[in-house]
């Protein structure tokens, strides 16, 4: 039985596993497959990058603090983060991946760099 590419339909030649009959054929193939969630999935990491990216740049030192409004000012969006933490004295801390901050009094944030072993 003879193997066709499985996006454009041409024989195959070489491996007997091979799927593609090249890089471009298997991307397009792919892509085609995920275009309805990537788009989706592509401006949710936009955000969660951005709003890390804000911390981090406000957190030099691992640990900083700040007024919402500054946040809000750069384009942090709160609806969106990677993980929640709460602490066994009963803070809630909200993670864009290893930067994350807690909701202080009058408008403040406490912001926090989490370094967990590779």
């Amino acid at each position: 039985m003879e193997n066709l590419c499985l996006y454009c339909g041409e024989k195959l030649v070489g491996r007997i596993d091979k799927k593609f009959c090249s890089d471009q054929c298997r991307t397009t193939y792919y892509n085609q497959i995920n275009k309805d969630t990537s788009n989706y999935m592509r401006r949710i990491n936009y955000i969660l990058r951005k709003n890390r990216r804000i911390l981090a740049e406000l957190n030099p030192d691992g640990k900083a603090k700040t007024h919402k409004d500054t946040l809000l000012n750069r384009g942090f969006n709160f609806k969106f983060f990677t993980n929640v933490y709460k602490t066994k004295t009963g803070n809630t801390y909200f993670f864009n991946y290893d930067q994350g901050y807690m909701m202080l009094d009058h408008g403040y944030i406490m912001i926090v760099s989490r370094m967990e072993p590779v």
